[in-house]
């Protein structure tokens, strides 16, 4: 046989080949796991993943729950104080840990964020976890932890946490408690005018910006192919986020994503030499060019009224010049 001929052969098996692993290794909506709805008696851990955080300034998550009928269980991690964070990463995974391994747990309920869950992601364990899944609950630093199990197959929930609830409006916990029990999700709010019109549908990934950034490369990082992408951050430098948005566009997840949900773009900074743009044009100079629905100033992020999403889970949305819809689907 000719070596061009043996050559172009290899390569056409080469292609099948990888083709047909990807079909078993990737997942799609159909099998995206969706853990147990919660029901009145049920238990919800709350641990530290990351920034430390004291047993009495919980009273508040903890009437929400009672008034829902849970019960509840304070993770040993609660109270613990290493600098900024919740203990050592040893502390802050074995009790995690525990609470993944428990199967009387539902629920697992992150404290807060800010930064320390990338230091414990890869010294988790979750076999038993895929035996029980439970709801993973929170947002911002959380986004590892939502990001992670994306590609493990199993939604979670992007929402509010113990640190919001003396904050939070009325919708941002109702909307909780609808996705933790299972109830229609679906939002309806008013057009923003740098919404770009259309409809999509696809399965809903994504989180806080920042977080989503650092992953890309690592073994928890989103295929962002056919999916709805949500994106919110706080606190950053608007030329930082024209490096990540300038990153999400160059590794090709801008090109494959089917529309994008923008939620809260909170308290940015800027240089004494202005960058020239906020953070939404930011955002809408450099997805133009793709032919996608978005919708911007979406409710959730690090706002008071941080609506729940349930990532993994597939969305329909639809952008019209009067109003942005996002509707879960069951």
């Amino acid at each position: 046989m000719p070596t061009s001929r043996f050559l172009s052969l290899n390569r056409t098996l080469s292609v099948f080949l990888m083709l047909f692993f990807q079909s078993f290794t990737s997942h799609s909506q159909e099998n995206m796991i969706t853990p147990a709805a919660l029901q009145k008696g049920d238990t919800v851990a709350i641990v530290a993943t990351a920034r430390k955080y004291t047993e009495n300034l919980l009273q508040p998550a903890i009437d929400l729950l009672h008034s829902w009928g849970l019960e509840v269980v304070i993770g040993k991690s609660i109270g613990l104080d290493n600098n900024q964070l919740a203990g050592t990463d040893e502390e802050r995974t074995a009790d995690f840990q525990t609470q993944l391994d428990n199967p009387n747990i539902k629920a697992i309920w992150c404290v807060k964020g800010g930064y320390g869950t990338v230091r414990i992601i890869d010294l988790l364990d979750f076999t038993q976890f895929k035996k029980n899944p439970k709801w993973i609950i929170g947002f911002s630093d959380i986004t590892v932890l939502h990001n992670h199990l994306n590609t493990l197959g199993y939604k979670t929930i992007h929402g509010i946490m113990p640190v919001s609830i003396p904050r939070a409006t009325p919708e941002a916990k109702e909307t909780l408690r609808e996705a933790l029990f299972n109830e229609p999700i679906s939002y309806e709010i008013l057009s923003d005018p740098m919404n770009r019109y259309g409809s999509a549908k696809g399965e809903l990934v994504g989180g806080n910006l920042s977080i989503l950034y650092s992953l890309f490369g690592s073994p928890s990082a989103i295929d962002c192919t056919d999916k709805i992408l949500f994106i919110e951050d706080l606190d950053e430098y608007l030329y930082h986020i024209d490096r990540m948005m300038m990153n999400l566009k160059r590794n090709g997840c801008l090109e494959s994503i089917k529309g994008i949900v923008v939620g809260s773009m909170t308290k940015m900074k800027d240089n004494e030499i202005p960058w020239g743009k906020n953070a939404v044009q930011i955002i809408e100079d450099v997805t133009k060019t793709y032919n996608i629905p978005v919708i911007y100033n979406f409710p959730a992020g690090h706002i008071q009224d941080n609506r729940a999403l349930i990532l993994g889970n597939q969305v329909t949305m639809e952008v019209t010049a009067e109003k942005s819809i996002l509707k879960f689907e069951d």
